[in-house]
């Protein structure tokens, strides 16, 4: 089984992560799908995509949920029919689940230098301490992306911008947390969010109340 990691950061909360290495024909054999998500997964053109899409199901089961726990609000919100709050992120050749009974946001991340292409897009007062020139350049830019990313998934709020109210503190990449807050409607939101790297990826966790 290629569970890579489980990370319990609280009595409530449980993180997995999967490394994505079966084929699309041996995701597809183990698990039963509802005829909506077979639907979903059978019109995706990428290959990658649908394996990740997939793994996100059998790290469900990995919880103890089938594909019929999981539904998805208007917004695009997962949630579960047992009221537990999930969160779910994949990226390449990893995905990664996280399930609580408090709120919750989750993103992962690889570290590409392409990401300095859209960094004028999520970064405002991050800007002031992030070295360009650094040899941790990119791997900080990815962190803060993962962040902001989480705290998005965690907030749920259509209409809330990256760059305008998201914002990571400093932090350096050995802490694996930093504070990070939104700012939304005249109201501070503060969060404690964990990340960390693993194989070239980034892996950004947000727990809300």
């Amino acid at each position: 089984m290629p569970l890579y990691k489980t990370i319990t950061p609280n009595s409530q909360t449980v993180v997995k992560i999967w490394k994505i290495t079966e084929s699309f024909d041996d995701l597809m054999n183990s698990i039963t799908l509802k005829p909506e998500t077979l639907k979903r997964v059978l019109g995706m053109k990428s290959t990658l995509h649908q394996r990740g899409f997939l793994s996100v199901r059998h790290l469900l089961a990995e919880f103890g949920y089938e594909d019929a726990d999981l539904f998805y609000d208007d917004n695009g919100k997962p949630h579960l029919k047992d009221g537990k709050e999930i969160s779910i992120t994949h990226s390449f050749n990893f995905s990664a689940v996280i399930i609580s009974s408090h709120i919750i946001g989750i993103d992962i991340e690889k570290q590409r230098d392409k990401i300095t292409v859209i960094a004028h897009k999520f970064i405002d007062y991050e800007e002031d301490y992030l070295d360009k020139i650094a040899v941790d350049y990119i791997k900080k830019l990815t962190t803060v992306w993962c962040v902001k990313e989480s705290l998005y998934k965690l907030f749920a709020t259509p209409g809330t911008s990256f760059k305008q109210c998201f914002l990571v503190i400093p932090f350096e990449l050995q802490d694996e947390e930093t504070i990070a807050w939104i700012d939304y409607k005249e109201k501070k939101h503060r969060y404690l969010v964990h990340f960390f790297e693993f194989e070239g990826f980034v892996c950004a966790f947000a727990i809300g109340e």
